[in-house]
C-alpha cells in the first residue's frame, strides 16, 4: 500500500531557508561597513581617540605629516589633534628668542616649523583656499611672536622667520591666484595696506618703529625664504604694485635700505651726507635686479628704470657716487639700460657725469677700469649723430675737470674733515681719471693698429 505524502510540511524548509538568507545579508552589510571602516582608519579602528593622540606625540611633524595622507579620516583625526591643547603645544613651538644665527638650535626650529607648513598643507588638502587660510590662522595666532607687532623684541625674535619658512611651504606650488588671496589675507589679517600708507605718506623717520615693524614682516615673512627668483619677484611685486612709483620707491627703500647694526633703524640720510659702501646697497640692487631680470608681465625695463630713477631721490637726491655705485651693482643689463635712457632723453650732461663716477667707484673698489670705458662706447652708439657722439665725449671730459674742481675747492680752503674724507676723495678721482684715459687711449690704439 502505498503510503501518503504530507505536502504540508514541504514549504518548511524553503521558508527556513529564505529566513537563512536574510540573517547572512543582513550580516554581510555589516561586515562590509565595518571593512569600509577598517580599510579607512586600518589598525587604528580599534584605538580609542585618546590613544590615537599618544601615538601621535611619539611621531615627528614630518612623519604626522604623512600619516595624515592616509586617508581623509585619518587626517581628520589628526587635524583635531592638532587643535587640542596638548597637541598645540607639543607643535606650536615658541622658542624663538636668544637664538643666534646658524647656529643648531635656530636651524632645529625652522625646519621644525617648515615640516608643520608640509602638514597643514596636507591636512587641509580638501578644503577651499579661504577655509585653509581661516583654520590656520586660528591654529597660529596662538603664537604672540607670529602676529605683526606681537614681540617686543623683533630684532632677536626668530618669530617671523619660522612663520615666513610655515608659509613658504604651505603655498609651494599654488597657483598665483590662490597666492593672491593669500597675500591678501594677511594684508587684512594685519592692516598692512593702512601702515603702510602711513610710512610712505609721512616723513622718512618719522615712524621708525613703524618702519622697522614693516621691514622685517616684508623681509621675513615675505621674501627672503623662497629657492626661486620667480616666487621672490611675485611677492616683491604684490608689495609694490598697489602703489604709485614714488611710493613704490619708498617701499623699496624702507624694505631693502641701510640699517643701523644695534637697533635695525633705518638711515635715511645714508645715501646723502657722504659715499656709503657695498653693503648698504646690496640689498636694493638685488631687489632692482630680481624685478628686472625675472622678466614678469607686471614688470616692464621702463618700469624698473623709473622705480631706480625714484629711489635715487629717497628722501632726497643721492651723491652721484651712490648713484653709480648702485648702478654697477646692478649689473650690466640695468647699468646700461638706465644710462641709455639718459642719453635718449636729452640728459647728455648727466650722463657724463655719471660716468665720472663710476670711474671713480671702480677706482676705488679696484674694479676693472676697463669696463667704464666699454661702458661709455656702447653708450655713445645710442647718440643718432656723429656730432652728437662727439659732444658727448666733451662733456665727458668737462665733467671729469669740474668734478675736480669741486672736490678741489674745499681742500685748498682750508675745510678738512677728521678722516680726510674730502681730500682721500680727490685723490681717488685723480687716479680714475688717468686710468680711465689710459684705458680710453688703449681702446682708441687698438682701434687705429686695426
Amino acid at each position: 500500500m502505498a503510503s501518503r505524502v504530507n505536502t504540508s510540511f514541504t514549504l518548511i524548509p524553503n521558508q527556513k531557508c529564505r529566513r537563512t538568507n536574510h540573517q547572512s545579508s543582513y550580516f554581510s552589510n555589516t561586515l562590509d561597513s565595518d571593512h569600509q571602516l577598517l580599510s579607512t582608519l586600518g589598525d587604528f579602528k580599534v584605538l580609542p581617540l585618546e590613544i590615537f593622540h599618544i601615538i601621535l606625540r611619539y611621531l615627528s611633524v614630518k612623519d604626522i605629516g604623512m600619516l595624515s595622507m592616509v586617508s581623509k579620516t585619518v587626517s581628520q583625526h589628526i587635524t583635531n589633534y592638532i587643535s587640542t591643547s596638548s597637541g598645540s603645544r607639543r607643535l606650536l613651538l615658541q622658542n624663538f628668542h636668544d637664538l643666534l644665527p646658524g647656529t643648531k638650535e635656530d636651524t632645529a626650529i625652522l625646519e621644525h616649523y617648515r615640516a608643520l607648513g608640509l602638514l597643514f598643507k596636507r591636512c587641509t588638502l580638501l578644503l577651499p583656499t579661504k577655509e585653509r587660510l581661516k583654520y590656520i590662522h586660528k591654529i597660529l595666532s596662538e603664537v604672540s611672536c607670529f602676529k605683526f607687532s606681537g614681540c617686543s623684541t623683533p630684532l632677536q625674535c626668530l618669530g617671523l622667520p619660522c612663520y615666513g619658512v610655515f608659509l613658504q611651504t604651505l603655498t609651494a606650488g599654488w597657483d598665483e591666484i590662490e597666492c593672491h588671496r593669500v597675500y591678501n589675507f594677511l594684508c587684512e589679517l594685519t592692516n598692512l595696506s593702512r601702515k603702510m600708507q602711513t610710512v610712505v605718506c609721512n616723513k622718512p623717520g618719522s615712524s621708525r618703529k613703524l618702519e622697522l615693524r614693516i621691514r622685517l614682516f616684508c623681509r621675513h615673512v615675505l621674501l627672503d625664504h623662497w629657492t626661486h627668483r620667480n616666487d621672490s619677484a611675485f611677492w616683491l611685486t604684490r608689495i609694490l604694485k598697489p602703489w604709485p612709483m614714488v611710493n613704490q620707491a619708498r617701499l623699496l627703500y624702507i624694505i631693502f635700505g641701510p640699517t643701523t647694526s644695534h637697533d635695525g633703524q633705518l638711515i635715511w640720510q645714508e645715501m646723502i651726507e657722504g659715499p656709503t659702501d657695498e653693503s648698504s646697497l646690496k640689498g636694493l640692487a638685488g631687489a632692482i635686479k630680481l624685478l628686472y631680470d625675472t622678466g614678469t608681465k607686471e614688470w616692464t625695463a621702463d618700469d624698473v628704470i623709473s622705480l631706480l630713477d625714484e629711489l635715487s631721490v629717497v628722501p632726497r637726491e643721492w651723491l652721484l657716487e651712490n648713484n653709480a655705485r648702485l648702478l654697477i651693482l646692478s649689473g650690466n643689463n640695468i647699468c646700461f639700460t638706465f644710462m641709455a635712457s639718459k642719453a635718449v632723453n636729452g640728459r647728455a650732461i648727466e650722463l657724463a657725469r655719471l660716468i665720472v663716477f663710476l670711474a671713480l667707484v671702480c677706482e676705488k673698489e679696484l674694479y676693472c677700469m676697463d669696463w667704464t670705458v666699454r661702458m661709455m662706447e656702447k653708450v655713445s652708439k645710442v647718440f643718432n649723430t656723429t656730432s652728437e657722439r662727439k659732444s658727448f665725449l666733451q662733456n665727458v671730459a668737462n665733467a671729469f675737470a669740474c668734478v675736480t674742481m669741486e672736490m678741489l675747492q674745499p681742500v685748498m680752503s682750508g675745510e678738512r674733515d677728521d678722516d680726510d674724507r674730502g681730500f682721500l676723495n680727490l685723490f681717488h678721482l685723480l687716479h680714475a681719471q688717468a686710468n680711465f684715459h689710459k684705458e680710453l687711449l688703449y681702446l682708441t690704439m687698438n682701434v687705429l693698429s686695426s
